[in-house]
């Protein structure tokens, strides 16, 4: 079967892209860990807001990047819906053991509409999401870039062409298992790091061995989230399980209907209509 056409091709520039606030998110998560003690990170607080202003901005050279090379008003218009619905999902669970329902829907939209879509989808899902449930703060552009990855992620996995049916929804809920508990681990790692206060066995040692910092943050995130993580990867399971054939094809349907491969062209039939002379009735 033809795979349906996706509304956002990357090119070389969306992919210089995406790596360039790939390699800076990456800096802006796990920097502490290779910061010494002579660095000063006791008086360096106000890196964790340097981050959290210079993401946005990166995240919207590349949503700019993509968009120059092929996001048509179809696309954005579908892109307006998926965000809109994601962001009305996600409250519909935060706060109860982290049951999050729109993980499930980046997963699917990810797949079908692909890597570059999927990145732009997550982060724009999670701005609206943030502004409509209050929870903007210097953990959004981090929340933002995550989930952008996370969406990514799906649409890099292996073509519909080469797995359909059963083996995709397999696929795709063992993703979104993982997958959920990487975004909470990544989200751990960044507000981690500036906690204090906490006992000596989970909390952040600034230049201590990087070894030692993880294995501190193991323990962190199975004394702190390791059920929270739990209960919206199982959610995205289910969701992906019971829900991913209707909403695949749906998406599928959608994504062929509004052909966003198709040349634009400009129907000459005015001009003919103009040229040829009225009958008499």
């Amino acid at each position: 079967m033809r795979p349906a056409p996706r509304p956002i091709r990357i090119g070389p520039r969306g992919a210089a892209a995406l790596v360039l606030v790939t390699l800076i998110g990456i800096a802006a998560f796990g920097w502490p860990l290779l910061a010494d003690r002579q660095s000063g990170f006791a008086h360096s607080q106000d890196a964790p807001w340097l981050f959290a202003a210079l993401l946005p901005l990166l995240v919207a050279v590349v949503v700019a990047t993509l968009a120059d090379d092929g996001m048509d008003s179809k696309a954005v218009a579908m892109l307006g819906v998926l965000a809109a619905v994601g962001a009305a999902l996600r409250p519909l669970g935060a706060g109860t053991a982290g049951l999050e329902p729109m993980f499930f829907l980046m997963v699917l939209s990810g797949r079908v509409l692909g890597p570059g879509f999927g990145f732009v989808l997550g982060s724009v899902t999670m701005f609206a999401s943030a502004l409509l449930t209050g929870g903007v703060g210097p953990w959004m552009p981090f929340q933002m870039l995550a989930m952008g990855w996370f969406s990514l992620g799906a649409g890099l996995l292996p073509g519909p062409e080469r797995i359909r049916g059963r083996a995709e929804l397999a696929m795709l809920a063992v993703y979104g298992f993982l997958g959920s508990f990487a975004y909470g681990t990544v989200m751990n790692l960044q507000g981690w790091v500036i906690l204090q206060g906490m006992g000596q066995g989970v909390s952040f040692h600034p230049g201590d061995p990087v070894p030692a910092n993880l294995a501190r943050f193991v323990a962190y995130c199975l004394a702190t989230s390791v059920g929270w993580d739990l209960g919206r990867a199982a959610l995205t399971v289910v969701l992906t399980l019971a829900l991913g054939t209707t909403l695949l094809k749906a998406l599928r349907r959608a994504t062929r209907k509004a052909a966003f491969d198709a040349p634009v062209s400009f129907d000459s039939g005015a001009e003919v209509a103009r040229d040829t002379p009225l009958k008499r009735v």
